[in-house]
């Protein structure tokens, strides 16, 4: 039977164990690295080989077992992610760390809320210095989007959600996304697109990755406007079927790992250009 195995493994003081990043790129670099390893593992199982097996080193400190003591570690994430709740989507197994690595916050749709915005305040400002970067990963087939979308798709149903205030506030903050998604099909594909038998399909995961860009492209305006230094947020989409983070980088060919949001409304539109004629997004729209 072949089976996959996990360790997260602690050392002796004595030991190495990975360094913190220094910087942001550095920790972006350990993000994706780390998911190019997770993805890398379950895709192994696809061979002859049995066992599948990583092994993470943990830092013994950050069970609060450095030199005999009982004291509670300190804080010291080096990325704070902002993730969907969704349960297929656990966010330091994506990511190949370990416990105290990363500060996580998961809300429905990965939505930027007054709360999600707190949360990420209080960790820059509270945790030592010790974050670098702020990762917002979306993940295919979200059902918080694929609800917006629905909802764009036959508004009567937006009335199913009346009585539900904070569903509700999700959901409005999500078609706004989907409308803009929808309105560049359009004026891509042209008036038939309603038509492609993976409209709706192709709509959810095109919203998916705008979505994740505008939440990254907000954060680093607040970052801006109370200048925390160096710090910066970037995203990502997370593909349920391939355990890979799939983003398009703007002014590259690459499609995988985390990219830098749009910094103004012409690159958004050049985001979603490169979106909708990417060919997973092509794939999706035309499928039979």
């Amino acid at each position: 039977m072949k089976s996959v195995e996990i360790i997260y493994r602690y050392c002796a003081q004595t030991e190495p164990v990975r360094p913190r990043p220094a910087d942001s790129d550095t920790a972006r670099l350990r993000l994706d690295e780390g998911n190019q390893a997770f993805a890398a593992l379950l895709e192994s199982m696809a061979s002859d080989e049995a066992v599948a097996r990583r092994v993470i080193q943990v830092d013994s400190r950050d069970f609060g077992l450095a030199g005999g003591s009982r004291e509670s570690p300190k804080q010291r994430p080096f990325a704070a992610v902002l993730g969907c709740s969704d349960a297929r989507v656990p966010v330091e197994l994506i990511f190949n760390e370990g416990p105290n690595d990363l500060f996580v916050i998961r809300v429905a749709g990965n939505s930027l809320g007054s709360d999600v915005l707190g949360s990420l305040s209080y960790a820059v400002e509270h945790l030592g210095g010790s974050i670098k970067l702020i990762a917002v990963l979306g993940h295919s087939g979200c059902g918080a989007v694929s609800a917006a979308v629905d909802i764009f798709l036959d508004p009567r149903r937006y009335f199913e959600h009346a009585a539900k205030h904070s569903l509700r506030g999700i959901l409005d903050r999500m078609l706004v996304v989907v409308q803009a998604s929808a309105k560049r099909m359009l004026e891509i594909f042209g008036p038939d697109v309603a038509q492609y038998p993976g409209y709706r399909a192709a709509l959810i995961e095109a919203a998916i990755v705008v979505n994740a860009a505008l939440a990254a492209y907000t954060v680093n305006k607040e970052l801006k406007n109370q200048e925390f230094g160096d710090i910066k947020a970037v995203y990502g989409v997370y593909v349920v079927e391939s355990r890979e983070v799939w983003s398009p980088h703007r002014g590259t060919a690459k499609w995988t790992g985390l990219a830098d949001p749009p910094i103004d409304p012409e690159s958004f539109t050049e985001l979603g250009n490169a979106v909708l004629h990417s060919n997973r997004i092509l794939s999706i729209l035309k499928a039979e």
